[in-house]
């Protein structure tokens, strides 16, 4: 059971590390978690399992030609892929899409209004997309309450 969730805690750094730049190990394992489960690190968290599974994944990309490297600068601290460009060009075709989507007027319109207005409207955004995942989680757990679901949707977005 041990050598499995090591793997699975492994190959999901592994994944994480190949389509993401510059996560530090804090990120890295609220990533994990977020994954596998809120305790597979172990409870509480036992960072020594976690070197120990990032030195498995630096070997396994030494093997596949790669070099995992970490980057002590404040601007982007993290791990990172030596040689490889910082966003992948799938998700670089992904942003330049949604940048040729972008209509000035709103942009225009979001620059006039105040830090407050701005403030309200991202709490607004984030309030809704909690409810509308609470409201998924009631849909497929009818036993909860509205609470619980809240409490739920809030752990998956940020994995407390």
């Amino acid at each position: 059971m041990q050598s499995n969730l090591a793997t699975a805690r492994r190959n999901a750094i592994l994944h994480i590390l190949w389509t993401e730049r510059y996560l530090t190990g804090i990120q890295l394992i609220a990533k994990v978690e977020h994954t596998l489960g809120k305790n597979c690190f172990g409870l509480p968290v036992q960072k020594n399992i976690f070197y120990r599974d990032m030195r498995s994944v630096k070997r396994s990309f030494r093997m596949a030609g790669q070099k995992l490297e970490y980057s002590r600068d404040k601007r982007r601290p993290g791990y990172y892929l030596h040689g490889q460009p910082d966003l992948l060009p799938d998700f670089k075709k992904l942003i330049k899409a949604s940048v040729a989507e972008t209509d000035q007027r709103q942009i225009d319109i979001y620059n006039r209004l105040s830090v407050a207005a701005r403030f309200r409207q991202g709490c607004v955004i984030s309030d809704t997309a909690r409810n509308v995942v609470a409201y998924r989680i009631l849909q497929e757990h009818c036993s909860l309450t509205l609470q619980e679901a809240n409490r739920l949707a809030l752990q998956r977005s940020y994995s407390l």
